[in-house]
């Protein structure tokens, strides 16, 4: 006699994937810390450079965070684009967008580095740079830049998180063993670290492109670039904007207070500070793709995951934040030099600036996860205003940070109130097209 099928209640299936959500996450966030570390442990290295070195490298890394704004879009359009590949139409529409697109970016950095060539002695000077060398590996790390995020959003949209979590950890542990290495036993300045920063990320992507040699062996379908641009604009602005505030502060410190390595103590606090953003970002990036599949498949939730993320996100936050407050004295004594102590007046005003910014990052995933782009010109304005903000309020780090701390406030405000306030809903449908009702669905993510 044949057994039943065994048919899940509700409540096993809401908590199958609570379970799943928090195995996920736990497992990017141990991997996103072990990134973090690796790369903040790069910064025992201004032990041995000069202020002014130490300085040029920490800025670079920002231009670097600058860089990856339009790769942000690319990142979060792919990991849509994958979730919701539920069709073999649409599969074949991914793959020929995933070969395009890399083509595309190419012809982009080809564009960026031309732009480097022409105004290099400009930016030497800004950038505050004492060789071109380490210009010509920022260039460098430009590529991959743009490609990585290709490659992290189909693995983030096929919810490959496992391998997801090992690129972030090469990328860092790249950056870390190469780096220290040029720098400590070669007597490399900033442009080692630069070259450690490239290896670093030329590992992660060959990882990321090795992960999903499947997919891009498989037949594509032309690729319409009209549709994809309208998808691809407002995800590039949204997280942009995040990314955009992110950063901007190290950029300015370093034009206006960076003179003879000043910026240098600012530096190094802004870099353990902004752990507290990479730290919680992998919650977020869990809960994006599971977002647009449930739209594709119409399919809802039981439990809140937004509300989840948004509550993880905030206790993790706090609780780095204090614990960077307690701990800092203790992180320059190891890792960097004395004189760095004097930023430790406004750590805590550092470590708090973060979490607002953090908690607006998973209200916006969820926005842009469901197609609500009117959210976008908003924060696209919080960020420019933030930056003619900075052109004013620039006379110490104090006022610079005070200045963050408004607008990562606001960032947050705005991404509250196109959630939750009445009339702010885009009557958009959660995603740009319609899923294929009569194409097999695929067996649940593990």
């Amino acid at each position: 006699m044949l057994a039943e099928p065994t048919v899940e209640s509700p409540r096993m299936t809401e908590a199958s994937h609570k379970m799943t959500f928090f195995r996920q996450s736990g497992w990017m966030m141990i991997a996103t810390v072990v990134s973090g570390v690796f790369m903040c442990a790069v910064h025992v290295c201004s032990k041995k450079l000069s202020n002014e070195e130490y300085s040029a490298f920490a800025t670079l890394i920002q231009v670097v965070n600058w860089m990856t704004i339009p790769a942000l879009g690319l990142q979060m359009v792919f990991a849509q684009q994958t979730s919701a590949a539920i069709s073999d139409a649409r599969r074949r529409q991914l793959v020929g967008t995933t070969r395009a697109v890399l083509r595309a970016t190419f012809c982009i950095w080809l564009a960026m580095a031309a732009v480097a060539v022409l105004n290099r002695n400009q930016l030497l000077a800004a950038f505050k740079l004492s060789s071109f060398t380490s210009l010509w590996l920022t260039v460098g790390v430009g590529l991959t830049m743009l490609w990585l995020p290709i490659f992290q959003g189909l693995l983030q949209g096929r919810q490959n998180f496992l391998w997801l979590g090992w690129v972030a950890i090469f990328n860092g542990a790249g950056r870390l063993f190469i780096g220290g290495v040029i720098v400590f036993l070669l007597r490399g300045h900033a442009a080692g670290l630069m070259a450690g920063v490239l290896l670093g990320l030329i590992a992660a992507v060959g990882t990321a492109m090795w992960q999903s040699r499947d997919l891009l062996s498989e037949p594509g379908a032309p690729f319409d670039w009209r549709p994809w641009l309208r998808l691809v604009i407002p995800l590039t602005v949204g997280a942009g904007s995040f990314q955009f505030i992110f950063s901007a502060d190290a950029i300015v410190v370093q034009n206006f207070l960076g003179a003879n390595g000043a910026a240098a103590a600012y530096d190094f606090g802004g870099t353990m500070a902004r752990a507290i953003i990479a730290f919680t970002g992998p919650l977020a990036a869990v809960m994006f793709p599971k977002l647009v599949e449930s739209a594709a498949r119409s399919h809802k939730h039981t439990y809140n995951l937004m509300g989840l993320t948004l509550l993880g996100t905030t206790v993790l936050g706090g609780m780095a934040a204090l614990g960077l407050s307690v701990v800092f004295p203790l992180l320059i004594r190891l890792f960097s030099k004395h004189e760095y102590v004097s930023i430790l007046p406004l750590m805590p005003l550092f470590s708090w600036v973060m979490v607002p910014l953090a908690m607006g990052n998973v209200l916006l995933n969820n926005l842009l996860a469901h197609s609500r782009f009117k959210v976008v010109p908003a924060v696209a304005l919080v960020a420019a205003g933030y930056w003619v903000a900075l052109q004013y309020y620039h006379d110490s780090f104090k006022a610079v940070l005070e200045t963050f701390g408004v607008f990562s406030m606001l960032f947050l405000a705005v991404c509250a109130a196109f959630t939750w306030v009445p009339g702010s809903r885009s009557t958009e449908s959660a995603q740009p097209h319609a899923p294929d009702r009569a194409s097999p669905e695929p067996p649940p993510a593990g």
